[in-house]
C-alpha cells in the first residue's frame, strides 16, 4: 500500500467511527451530477464516457450504503428536461441506463428496483427494459430498495399524483366538491412515485451545484442537503461518509 492510499485508508477508519452512534438517514437522494464535465476535464472525446463510469460509480454507493444502513436511495439519473438534448446525446445516455439497471437487477445483488418517474415519455424499448430489470428484483429483500428516477420531473410528479387522485376519487363515485372539503396533504402524498416509503432525509448532490432541478420537489420539504464539490464519477467512499458525518451533526427541527 502506498503513502497515499495508507492516508486515504486512516481517514477513511477514522471518519467511520465518528460516525458511531450518530443518527442514519433512513432515504438518502443522490443526484448523480457532473458526468460530463468529469469527461471533458480528464480528456475524454465522448461525453458519454463519463457516463459510464459515473454508472459503475453506482454499484459501490449502493455498497456504502448498504453498510451504513441506509434503507432507501433514490439515483436521480435523467432528468424530463433532459428528454430535450439531441438524440446523439440521447440515445447512448438511454442506453447507459437500461445497462446498468438491468446489471442491478442481476442475481447476486441485494437491491430491489423500482422505477420512479414518468416511462411513458421514454422510448417503449427502454421503459419495457427497466419495467423488466424492477420485476426481476420484486421479492428481494436483503439491501436498499433503490429508486430509480428516470424520465423524472419533480412538477410532473405531482401533477400525476393530483391526476390520479382525481381518477381515483372519480371511479369511486365522488365528486370534485366532496374531494375539496376533504383533501389534504396526506391525499396527494400517497399517489406520488414513492408513496409508501419514507421522504428522503438526506440529498446529496455532487459537481458543486447547489439546486435541486426539480428532484424530489414534494417529498423534500424536511430533507437536509449536502453539496460536494466533486464530480459524480470521482466521488468516494469518504465524500459519502463526509456526507453522513454532516447528516449526522445536524439538529432536525422539522419547522419547530
Amino acid at each position: 500500500m502506498d503513502v497515499r492510499n495508507l492516508i486515504y485508508s486512516v481517514y477513511e477508519r477514522r471518519l467511520t467511527a465518528k460516525l458511531a452512534g450518530k443518527p442514519v438517514p433512513q432515504h438518502v437522494g443522490v443526484m448523480c451530477d457532473g458526468n460530463r464535465r468529469w469527461a471533458k476535464e480528464m480528456g475524454y472525446v465522448d461525453p458519454n464516457d463519463g457516463h459510464r463510469v459515473g454508472a459503475a460509480k453506482i454499484k459501490h454507493l449502493l455498497g456504502w450504503c448498504d453498510q451504513a444502513g441506509v434503507g432507501h436511495v433514490t439515483l436521480y439519473l435523467l432528468a424530463t428536461d433532459n428528454l430535450r438534448r439531441p438524440a446523439s446525446q440521447l440515445d447512448p445516455l438511454l442506453a447507459i441506463i437500461e445497462t446498468l439497471v438491468t446489471e442491478l437487477a442481476e442475481e447476486g445483488h441485494p437491491w430491489r428496483l423500482r422505477m420512479v418517474g414518468a416511462l411513458d415519455v421514454l422510448p417503449a424499448a427502454t421503459a419495457a427494459g427497466l419495467k423488466a430489470a424492477e420485476e426481476r428484483t420484486r421479492d428481494r429483500t436483503g439491501g436498499a430498495q433503490v429508486n430509480i428516477a428516470v424520465g423524472y420531473g419533480g412538477r410532473r410528479e405531482i401533477a400525476d399524483a393530483v391526476r390520479s387522485l382525481l381518477q381515483e376519487h372519480a371511479a369511486a363515485g365522488g365528486t370534485i366538491e366532496e374531494l375539496v372539503e376533504v383533501l389534504d396533504v396526506e391525499h396527494i402524498a400517497e399517489h406520488l412515485y414513492t408513496r409508501g416509503q419514507p421522504d428522503p432525509d438526506l440529498v446529496i448532490r455532487t459537481s458543486g451545484e447547489q439546486r435541486l432541478s426539480g428532484f424530489l420537489l414534494w417529498q423534500s420539504a424536511h430533507s437536509e442537503f449536502y453539496f460536494c464539490d466533486v464530480n459524480w464519477p470521482d466521488f468516494r467512499h469518504i465524500d459519502f461518509l463526509r456526507a453522513l458525518r454532516a447528516y449526522g451533526n445536524r439538529q432536525r427541527r422539522y419547522g419547530a
